[in-house]
């Protein structure tokens, strides 16, 4: 069966292996195929997959014993998982239920499969879900190393953006100081403080900051994380002239936030700006958004990266400037 498959040297094939898995990013259903000094292995998101890897298309043989959703049905569902929920997108009530079955048959490691059965809404960002098999929204994600306990019901979190949280967090420093300004369960911010720094998360989703104090602890960050209840606007005046890297991962939103986060900057701090805006000009707006805030504070400014995390709708893109005040 052909699947994408990322291409390696076979010296380097433990160490992408490692990576890919721990980005939850390995194809276990597949198996790891070995040609002419060169390894190809499985992977479920090709689009999550780190730039620097090349990532192509492999006919590999399902894993011995394996029994696939596909087999079931006769047709690929698409799906994607998230500890051990699998989650998946279906319009039709009756096909969502015949993938659910086939999932649970299967020989993947699900324990629930959910539909989604709405958008993210409200300024807490969660989503409504359907129960298609199992019992309960909660689950721990392992990503790079670190682990989540998260409940989809409750907060937001996507599994498909591991590769971009990583990109940023290669960044980090040890005795950097880092503010996350829309934390959720501490996916920036826990991987920082493994990486030395001190970091501080604020989000308004108070169950969600509930979790991120859970995950530092299960982690063994504790000592070294904060994670502040309430809007980043009202909640973070101690910490102002403090940052040396400002996350702001709220795209939809995030330049109604600009001037709290220039407050947070240090004399020198990284910001680390998502937005989503159309095609013909994705880095224009936050570019001028972050200027009209920053220099009448007296910075200069330097874009460091403008980078494309994904496309988000048909001619919108979801995208990050790395911008250094200084």
């Amino acid at each position: 069966m052909e699947r994408p498959c990322v291409r390696v040297a076979r010296e380097d094939g433990e160490a992408t292996r490692q990576l890919l898995d721990d980005a939850a990013l390995l194809d276990h259903d597949h198996e790891i195929v070995h040609e002419d000094g060169e390894l190809f292995l499985p992977v479920t998101d090709p689009a999550a997959v780190p730039a620097d890897l090349s990532v192509v298309p492999r006919d590999v043989p399902v894993r011995e014993g394996q029994t696939l959703p596909a087999d079931i049905l006769g047709f690929e569902p698409t799906y994607e998982r998230l500890g051990d929920i699998v989650i998946v997108d279906e319009d039709d009530d009756e096909r969502a239920r015949e993938v659910a079955a086939a999932i649970m048959e299967s020989s993947i490691p699900a324990e629930t499969v959910l539909n989604r059965a709405s958008k993210v809404k409200g300024e807490q960002r969660v989503r409504e879900w359907d129960v298609l098999a199992g019992d309960g929204t909660e689950t721990v994600h392992r990503e790079y190393g670190s682990e989540f306990l998260v409940d989809v019901a409750e907060m937001y979190f996507s599994p498909r953006l591991a590769t971009e949280r990583h990109r940023v967090v290669q960044q980090v420093e040890s005795g950097e100081r880092v503010f996350d300004m829309f934390a959720g369960v501490g996916p920036f911010v826990i991987p920082a403080a493994r990486r030395g720094a001190t970091a501080v998360g604020a989000d308004i989703n108070e169950t969600a900051i509930e979790y991120l104090r859970a995950n530092a602890e299960r982690n063994g960050v504790a000592d070294r994380v904060t994670a502040i209840a309430g809007d980043a606007r009202e909640t973070t005046g101690e910490y102002a002239g403090w940052a040396d890297r400002l996350v702001m991962n709220l795209p939809h939103s995030a330049d109604e936030f600009l001037d709290t986060a220039v407050e947070l900057a240090g004399e020198d701090c990284v910001l680390h700006y998502y937005d989503i805006q159309h095609e013909d000009d994705p880095y224009g707006p936050g570019e001028a958004a972050i200027r009209e805030a920053a220099e009448p504070a007296g910075y200069d400014i330097e874009v460091e990266t403008r980078h494309t995390v994904r496309s988000y709708a048909p001619h919108e893109l979801n995208v990050c400037l790395d911008v250094r005040l200084f």
